[in-house]
């Protein structure tokens, strides 16, 4: 109906109650408010009415405008809780998610993309993750032993939230305590075994996720009739551990923007080390309210393909100059290439501080230097977060996470808004200084399987 229409009909409607007042004066009411809705959706659009996404939890604080790049922003529950309501869960089918190395880039898409898996295919338990250390002495070397979930997050935080959106699924402490399991041995999955791959590239990302829990039901029923499995069941549970490397091969995109960028709201640091980050990024901008983030990624285990020290040093400090931006903060485990990084900065009128000198003199350094190598990371990570501006080198998977992190800035629309654009260019908030010609070899892949 036109406004013409819907005037003629308004004026019959009058006409007909002319000889009774109080149907005149509803109806008098009634047309004002469909006049007034009539013209606001012609103006404004369908569009205007903008629906409201079902909350699950006390998270009613948790809109889009939700600043999610910050360390500590809250968990959103709806998404995940919308993909576990979804699900047709499995009693006895349990999932370990150890498999993980190597830096907090790594490790947490590890523990993520396994998680994602589990809930796929259905698991009803879930062994709390534990953190496989690298080698103090040699960083190359990523199998050091293993530490609990609590090494790098808080294990209350991950407990309560996944069971405030995933209620269905048990966490249990240890293998040991997974009940009526006959052996402590995981059964290994590898998920992009499932289905022909045709002549993909073997780092390609897994193609399959859409059917990949109708593979993985069929894999279940054929290997109990192969080995002469009992009925999986509460009484009779399975344990599966996905290979080391399913980290970059969940297609992330697929899962809708609301849920892929709050997903990794599941693993928050603990808070020890939330505080220390506060504690230099309190100190940092005592010297200015305006500083830019580096992380310069040139130690013992970067790769001969990675850009060098040079080429991420000119780039950095042009691009710096660019901005306008002369308060560097510098993370980096490579004491030598930093006194490089910062006598060229200093050149160009610049300072650069790290975290050890923002804490100089007061008792958190202690704190600091009482950590391990990757832990002491998770505070570079957690200021170069908060910092005005961020650079750092695309293929580190630390460089990546925090830009893809940065990029959902409540400013950038939040949770809803797009993946970060990946190319040398960067955005508003970080850029990553790379090659970005082959999505091979340069490693592009990994943005594609990466949870902010």
């Amino acid at each position: 109906m036109n406004l013409n229409g819907l005037l003629r009909w308004a004026h019959r409607g009058l006409s007909g109650a002319a000889s009774k007042p109080h149907l005149r004066i509803i109806l008098i009411y009634s047309i004002s408010v469909v006049l007034a809705l009539f013209i606001i959706l012609k103006v404004g659009g369908i569009d205007s009415f903008r629906a409201i996404p079902h909350i699950i939890g006390t998270n009613t604080h948790t809109s889009h405008q939700t600043d999610l790049s910050l360390p500590d922003a809250p968990f959103i529950s709806w998404p995940l809780a919308r993909i576990c309501q979804e699900t047709i869960w499995r009693p006895g089918l349990v999932f370990a998610c150890n498999n993980n190395s190597g830096g907090i880039g790594n490790i947490r898409n590890f523990v993520l993309t396994c998680l994602r898996y589990a809930i796929t295919v259905g698991a009803t338990g879930l062994v709390l993750p534990q953190i496989e250390t690298r080698s103090e002495t040699d960083l190359v070397h990523l199998f050091g032993g293993r530490q609990p979930f609590e090494y790098f997050f808080d294990t209350n935080h991950f407990k309560k939230s996944l069971h405030e959106a995933c209620p269905a699924i048990a966490i249990y402490d240890s293998i040991e305590t997974i009940p009526n399991l006959a052996k402590s041995r995981a059964e290994p999955l590898q998920p992009k075994a499932f289905g022909a791959r045709g002549g993909c590239d073997y780092r390609d990302l897994n193609r399959h996720t859409d059917i990949f829990r109708i593979q993985f039901d069929e894999m279940l029923e054929q290997t109990s009739k192969d080995f002469s499995l009992a009925p999986l069941g509460i009484e009779h549970p399975r344990l599966f551990q996905p290979v080391w490397g399913v980290q970059w091969e969940w297609p992330v995109a697929k899962d809708g923007p609301a849920f892929t960028n709050t997903f990794g709201g599941l693993l928050r640091f603990r808070d020890n080390i939330l505080r220390l980050g506060d504690d230099v990024v309190a100190a940092m901008t005592k010297k200015s309210q305006a500083f830019s983030g580096v992380h310069l990624r040139t130690e013992n285990d970067a790769l001969s393909f990675w850009p060098t020290f040079e080429t991420q040093t000119s780039e950095f400090i042009r691009t710096l100059l660019e901005k306008k931006l002369l308060l560097v903060y510098l993370a980096t485990g490579n004491a030598t290439e930093a006194a490089k990084f910062r006598d060229r900065a200093q050149e160009q009128g610049m300072q650069v501080f790290t975290k050890d000198e923002l804490l100089q003199n007061q008792p958190a350094l202690q704190q600091l230097q009482a950590l391990t190598w990757d832990q002491q990371a998770l505070v570079d990570y957690i200021v170069l977060l908060r910092g005005d501006f961020f650079l750092g080198v695309s293929p580190s998977s630390f460089s990546m996470t925090i830009a893809a992190k940065r990029h959902l800035t409540a400013g950038n629309d939040g949770m809803y808004t797009r993946p970060w654009l990946v190319n040398g260019q960067g955005d508003a908030w970080s850029r990553l200084v790379g090659n970005y010609t082959s999505y091979w070899d340069d490693w592009l892949f990994m943005y594609d399987a990466l949870w902010p």
